[in-house]
């Protein structure tokens, strides 16, 4: 068995069981013509069926489906074209991909609804409850799983001046302060994200990837995205974001070392080839 989490083994959503004995790969699925990589590649629903189809064919455990940039410095888009983009992705994706888990990558209490109504089986929330804190009573109502990440700030400003006493520290008392919130109101499957890039400086980032196994007390699954992150285009001489892949597997392998459940990512393919890589060694007994 692998040792990464011991913590955590599954989470059970919906009537499903999500077996984390082994990290897991979200697959990112942006319907956005804005997104910092893939901006408006994946728009119409055929292209973006395509693109899930392939992702789930390469190794994808869960498809991320968001239909409003976060990128630092992008600005908001409405609930309706938020529904616009995600809704007719997911009613399709859903019901053709039934294997497969879903999540709704959003802070719009709406969106989440519907995408819940559809079958989707995690809201991904970047905000961490700071925006739609009913999203703990939506998830309960749909035996949903929720991602709860840590944001300084919102995608416009978030980037201007972040600053902590101890990231590490504070990050995982505001995650401890949500958790305890949302058991509390009876949501139990919970998976803790520290948010890499969002509202943190690239020190803020190594550290928390550095002291990763820190969170592991929360008690809940770990999901790191750094997938072709500014933090990666800093420490590698400002590269460009289509050639920051294998910094993307490096800090992806390095978080799931320190105890990462699920690794977010646009490069399913290479992601799994190094979670095969990464499983092999560390199943030796």
């Amino acid at each position: 068995m692998n040792k990464n989490n011991p913590e955590k083994q599954s989470i059970s959503v919906r009537d499903r069981t999500l077996d984390l004995s082994s990290p897991k790969i979200m697959g990112i699925l942006n319907a956005t013509p804005d997104s910092f990589s893939d901006g408006g590649n994946f728009n119409e629903v055929e292209a973006a069926l395509g693109r899930i189809g392939l992702m789930i064919s390469q190794g994808a455990h869960i498809i991320d489906v968001g239909g409003e940039s976060t990128r630092p410095g992008s600005e908001p888009v409405t609930e309706q074209q938020e529904l616009d983009r995600v809704v007719p992705i997911l009613k399709k994706a859903i019901s053709q991909f039934p294997d497969t888990f879903f999540s709704i990558d959003t802070t719009k209490y709406r969106v989440a609804e519907e995408a819940l109504k559809l079958g989707t089986h995690f809201v991904n929330d970047v905000s961490g409850l700071q925006k739609e804190p009913r999203f703990l009573d939506l998830c309960v109502q749909h035996n949903a799983g929720y991602v709860m990440m840590h944001s300084q700030g919102n995608p416009k400003t978030m980037q201007k001046d972040p600053a902590y006493d101890d990231v590490v520290t504070d990050i995982k008392q505001y995650l401890k302060k949500r958790i305890d919130e949302a058991k509390e109101r009876g949501l139990n499957n919970i998976i803790i994200d520290p948010g890499i890039g969002f509202g943190k400086t690239l020190d803020h980032n190594l550290k928390l990837i550095a002291d990763l196994k820190e969170f592991q007390d929360l008690g809940c699954p770990i999901l790191i995205g750094a997938s072709r992150k500014s933090m990666i285009g800093q420490i590698l001489n400002d590269r460009p974001v289509d050639d920051r892949l294998t910094g993307t597997i490096a800090v992806h392998y390095h978080a799931m070392l320190n105890g990462a459940n699920i690794i977010r990512v646009h490069d399913v393919k290479e992601a799994h080839d190094s979670l095969q890589v990464f499983n092999a060694i560390t199943s030796v007994e």
